[in-house]
């Protein structure tokens, strides 16, 4: 058989639509499990492990992209612990898994990755404008956005996943598939014809992977859950100069999942991440105090303090978010028109691919066999119809916008699979496909008059729904390609997913309400120097916010505060900054403001009116939604920041750097950068030592970082990420029963603790912090354990 180049592919793409022997190397593939064996499969308890395992990690990954605007790719881990699983509970008599069973486990588990993502870019935008964010509609936009993703990827499997084969590479549904096979029963191993003693003992050692993420799942648990509890340490050590260099700073967060975050996406995009920290905090901040400090007055779109009296992180909400937003959106956007000649190739491979679909060949091989075309038909006129007729989306039966949301859903789920396919998950902008769609769907309600506030709410959905099933399409490519290298059978693929996709849309949206419920702080008004309502201000009642009934909604404080006071109130949506921040505001029955209800997700007040502190997410990419909608459809965006921040992204670009990690560094807190950097660093140092081992060995670039994605360190750092966010996540649900017993832990941390208060809590507080380093760097360079395989993160 002749060479073939992958870096140079004949004529770049191969006709997708061919036969099979136009592709020499798929002529020549053969699957881990023949299509004639008949191996265990889809049975009930793989497929409620792998269902319970994606609600996991779900959770974790939604509580990690409202903290970073970033989600940890699942199917690796959940492959591991699978495997782990089943391999004990052989001990105790049970049979053991089949490599085909592991694969329906780590195929449901990743579901609840992709929906997070979807959800956690959108829906918290709803609350950062100010509206309701009703449980219906989360769990409509997660549904309906993952069915489309699904749907979708059924009739171009054969197109990106089969015809493709070589020239895709689908690098982490790769790496998942040689972790399956590597640790394959016995059974299955004699199925595929491979059962010697060396690939027995392989299976065996792949326990060790297992044991590696549960103790980093158990140390990151443990770590934060204690600092949240208990306040053990100080939870985000900071620096802030004086004059002469006054306004600048430095911080980092006590945080296990961000260490391990940045182990995983390595030196470069965790140092271009920290760059962006460094500008805003220890430059642009500083400039805007130096400059700013000799006024008197605020400075718009600040309307209460002068800079001169305004705190760094005043300064970071009032001025740098904009200038973050900016070079997030511009870097988005490049990122989405470098991708124009793949998104051209997928689009007609596709589209190719569903014209010989119908024409379904019987008696094709059980690898081959996807769900019917009868069902994607099926469901997509199911899913149109849902969507005209659901009050949450306001089309108002508008076929129109329906088919518009179908075919946005089509076109970037196949970019998004494409892409997924070539650079890898890690790689792949989502984010830019997210704000293409808004941008789209924000120009055409322009166009066509839909401007109004609700509209806002309608574009969000819209959008939401099309990035779910983006970054669903993209999961589901890895675990197809998972399921094609090993054997699978597709139909049974496509169900599992399904199922996973349902499940995680039945707890996520209850999360992610009350993630938000339990950092919501209800903000007084009267006596409050942040707002400057005038005397006999009233409320237009027609900004109310409306039941489901279209009357003026009534609520009470919650949460928290509920006992603080028993009145209801209307809520007010105050859509400007006139007077007082914008948002959602209780108002009295004569229209006087009382409360601003300052959301847990992106709200700027951190503590209660009786001084306890709560937990806030920054949710930057949520926050930049908020902003590409009121920009385009209410005109209240102030452009000359964000225009800043476009043409940092394009001098970035400019010079022959990617912007997109360095715009999100800009946007972020540096406190959550600094740990990510951390991370970095000390995969860096592994990464050398591994440079060191090998170099007798003359390894390419791709061979060594091969060899460094294989390193235990990406394992502990994956468990690091799963017990830590998880945590975070369970004391969001303990925050509001236990406020009492919480602020009893934290004034007797504050009086006893040095590591948590004193002159020297913010040194002190590191020292945890470096021993958490420290453990990764030890495994990371294999002294403790063997080394495993890795998997990769996705923005």
């Amino acid at each position: 058989m002749a060479q073939i180049d992958l870096r140079n592919p004949p004529n770049e793409f191969p006709d997708i639509v061919g036969t099979k022997s136009e592709n020499a190397i798929l002529a020549s593939f053969r699957p881990f499990i023949p299509a004639r064996a008949q191996l265990r499969e889809l049975t009930p308890l793989p497929l409620m492990i792998g269902t319970m395992l994606g609600m996991v990690f779900g959770a974790s990954s939604l509580y990690l992209v409202l903290k970073v605007g970033l989600t940890v790719s699942a199917s690796i881990p959940v492959a591991v612990i699978s495997i782990t699983i089943f391999r004990l509970l052989s001990k105790f008599g049970l049979r053991d898994s089949t490599v085909l069973e592991n694969n329906i486990v780590q195929t449901a588990g990743s579901a609840g990755e992709s929906i997070a993502f979807g959800l956690g870019v959108t829906m918290p935008a709803i609350m950062i404008l100010g509206f309701d964010l009703e449980i219906t509609r989360v769990m409509l936009v997660a549904t309906l956005g993952g069915l489309i993703g699904i749907l979708m990827m059924i009739p171009l499997r054969r197109a990106l996943i089969v015809q493709q084969h070589g020239y895709l590479k689908y690098p982490e549904g790769t790496a998942c598939a040689e972790v399956l096979k590597a640790a394959a029963s016995a059974e299955s191993r004699d199925a595929a014809h491979a059962g010697d003693a060396v690939a027995r003992a392989a299976a065996d050692e792949a326990i060790s992977g297992g044991k590696i993420i549960i103790g980093g799942f158990a140390i990151g648990f443990i770590y934060y859950g204690l600092q949240q509890i208990f306040k053990i340490m100080k939870e985000a050590p900071e620096k802030i100069f004086q004059k002469p260099f006054q306004g600048a700073s430095i911080s980092l967060e006590n945080n296990p999942a961000l260490l391990g975050v940045g182990y995983i996406i390595g030196p470069r995009i965790s140092s271009l991440m920290m760059a962006g920290g460094v500008l805003s905090y220890l430059v642009l901040i500083p400039a805007i105090k130096f400059f700013g400090s000799a006024g008197t007055l605020p400075l718009p779109p600040e309307t209460a303090h002068s800079i001169a009296d305004m705190s760094v992180e005043q300064i970071q909400k009032g001025y740098i978010l904009y200038i973050g937003a900016g070079a997030v959106a511009a870097a988005g956007i490049i990122s989405l028109f470098r991708s124009i000649p793949l998104i051209w190739h997928g689009l007609k491979g596709g589209l190719a691919d569903l014209r010989r679909s119908g024409a379904v060949r019987e008696n094709l091989p059980r690898t081959d066999q996807d769900l019917s075309m009868k069902w994607v038909l099926g469901g997509i006129i199911a899913l149109l119809i849902v969507m005209m007729i659901a009050p949450q989306l306001n089309l108002r039966f508008n076929l129109l916008g329906a088919i518009l949301i179908v075919a946005f859903g089509f076109l970037f789920v196949l970019v998004s699979s494409r892409l997924t396919g070539e650079v890898g998950s890690s790689s792949c902008p989502t984010s830019g496909m997210m704000i293409a769609t808004l941008l789209l769907t924000c120009l055409i309600f322009l166009a066509i008059g839909w401007t109004a506030p609700p509209y806002f709410v309608t574009a969000l959905s819209i959008g939401g729904i099309v990035c779910i099933a983006s970054s669903n399409g993209g999961t589901i490519s890895q675990d197809l390609k998972t399921g094609f290298l090993v054997g699978s059978t597709p139909k049974s693929q496509q169900i599992a997913i399904l199922i996973g996709t349902l499940a995680s849309c039945i707890i996520l949206g209850p999360i992610l309400m009350k993630l938000n419920q339990s950092g919501t702080i209800y903000v007084p008004v009267a006596g409050n120097a942040d707002f400057a309502f005038p005397p006999g201000f009233h409320a237009d009642p027609a900004d109310y916010l409306k039941d489901s009934n279209g009357q003026p909604k009534r609520e009470h404080l919650s949460g928290a505060q509920s006992g603080a006071d028993p009145n209801d109130y209307f809520v007010y949506h105050k859509t400007n900054t006139d007077n007082g921040p914008a948002g959602r505001y209780l108002v009295n029955n004569i229209g006087v403001p009382v409360y601003l209800a300052d959301p847990g997700i992106n709200g700027v007040y951190d503590k209660r009116p009786d001084g306890s502190s709560v937990q806030k997410f920054t949710a930057p990419k949520a926050t930049l939604v908020s902003y590409i909608i009121k920009g385009i459809l209410g005109g209240q965006l102030p452009w000359g920041l964000v225009l800043l921040g476009v043409f940092i992204a394009v001098v970035l670009e400019l010079s022959g750097v990617s912007a997109l990690a360095f715009a999100v560094g800009v946007y972020l807190p540096i406190s959550t950068s600094a740990p990510v950097y951390v991370g970095g660093m000390v995969r860096w140092l592994v990464d050398r030592y591994t440079r060191r081992k090998h170099a007798r060995a003359q390894l390419t670039e791709d061979k060594l970082v091969a060899e460094g994605d294989k390193s235990n360190g990406v394992l502990l750092s994956s468990g690091y990420i799963a017990g830590g966010t998880l945590a975070g996540v369970l004391f969001a649900f303990l925050a509001i029963p236990m406020k009492d017993r919480l602020e009893a832990f934290e004034g007797w941390a504050t009086a006893h603790n040095p590591f948590f208060e004193g002159p020297h809590a913010d040194l002190l507080a590191l020292i945890p912090f470096i021993a958490l380093c420290l453990l990764l760097y030890l495994v990371g360079r294999d002294l403790l354990l063997a080394p495993r395989p890795a998997k990769k993160i996705k923005t």
